[in-house]
């Protein structure tokens, strides 16, 4: 199993919300993001005009859900929140759409989920702020036309792939968020710690930053944990030391890898002599769904240069052999006695 403390989709909803930041101002991070955004923001509030709508792409856990949520509050309008898996009737996204005021927020987490079917009635209303809807059946079915108040989509997704080139194209905006520098999950760390009323040294914020797997979620869960140990052990404040001993009781690497990107890195090289491997083989030689795989544990390999993806499959790197203690030249050798 691997570790949920550093599973950045498993959510904390009321903690997160506490620690949430409100304004782009408060925002850490993505500063290319932030900066862009905030223009457009101001254009669309100079214009008197409702924001182009938005996709925001990137792994879990890096502020997509707070980023559509600060829009609102800069825009000055109330959000509307739905997951795409949750519209499964054309009525179910006719109830939200037609309870929007002028400008409002409608935000659909896991966009790249939708029916088909919602996905055909987003259209019109994201172009032209009209729904169409068909009423009864048969020889008696007939359309009817609603005007809808102008109003911003912000769709939030882990998998772009996924959207389809219409839906994609609908998007005015396009934003992706990026695994955030260690730098910047320490003065993540320090923000939570000081909302948390708990003090941290920067030795311990850093210490918690490092084995977060560049995600500002991880960062929060780490910490509350952290916290629990060094209250336990009648501290009151986090440092490096209480830090080190809490993380390493709770399985989390030094490097913030977990069972399963070990158990990945493992299985490519023993397995399948370094390389190249299918997403396909390699989830079920993990026991893992390749979906899974693709979406919250590959992407921090690569970046952390422990895996590389070529045509041919994945493929480990000098790195991952060096961590997991494995000489490169001994496992081609065994590869071709065998």
């Amino acid at each position: 199993m691997h570790n949920p403390l550093l599973n950045p989709e498993q959510k904390e909803d009321v903690f997160e919300n506490s620690v949430r930041p409100s304004t782009l101002d408060e925002f850490i991070g993505q500063q290319k993001t932030i900066s862009n955004l905030n223009v457009f923001i101001k254009a669309a509030k100079q214009r008197g005009d409702a924001l182009d709508h938005v996709i925001l792409s990137g792994p879990p856990g890096l502020g997509k859900t707070t980023l559509s949520h600060i829009i609102a509050q800069e825009m000055g309008v109330t959000i509307r929140p739905t997951t795409g898996p949750v519209l499964e009737k054309p009525g179910d996204l006719a109830g939200m759409l037609t309870n929007l005021e002028e400008g409002d927020v409608l935000f659909i987490d896991e966009i790249h989920r939708l029916n088909p079917v919602i996905e055909e009635y987003l259209y019109s209303a994201m172009e032209d702020f009209k729904l169409d809807i068909v009423i009864d059946s048969g020889p008696n079915a007939r359309s009817i036309q609603i005007d809808l108040n102008r109003f911003t989509l912000v769709g939030a997704t882990t998998r772009k792939g996924m959207l389809t080139a219409p839906l994609r194209a609908r998007f005015g905006i396009d934003m992706r968020l990026d695994y955030y520098e260690v730098e910047l999950l320490h003065n993540i760390a320090l923000r939570t710690a000081h909302i948390m009323k708990f003090g941290i040294t920067d030795e311990g914020a850093y210490e918690i930053a490092r084995r977060s797997r560049g995600t500002p979620r991880i960062v929060n869960k780490l910490l509350r944990r952290t916290r629990d140990f060094a209250q336990v052990e009648g501290l009151n404040e986090i440092d490096k030391k209480i830090a080190d001993k809490a993380l390493n009781a709770l399985d989390v690497d030094t490097n913030g890898l977990d069972d399963m990107d070990i158990r990945m890195l493992r299985a490519i090289i023993e397995n399948y002599g370094g390389g190249p491997v299918g997403l396909g083989t390699l989830g079920v030689a993990v026991g893992e769904d390749k979906g899974t795989i693709e979406e919250v544990y590959e992407p921090f390999l690569i970046q952390e240069g422990f895996l590389q993806r070529t045509p041919k499959g994945r493929v480990a790197t000098a790195k991952a052999y060096q961590y997991l203690g494995i000489d490169r030249k001994a496992s081609d050798k065994d590869l071709f006695d065998s």
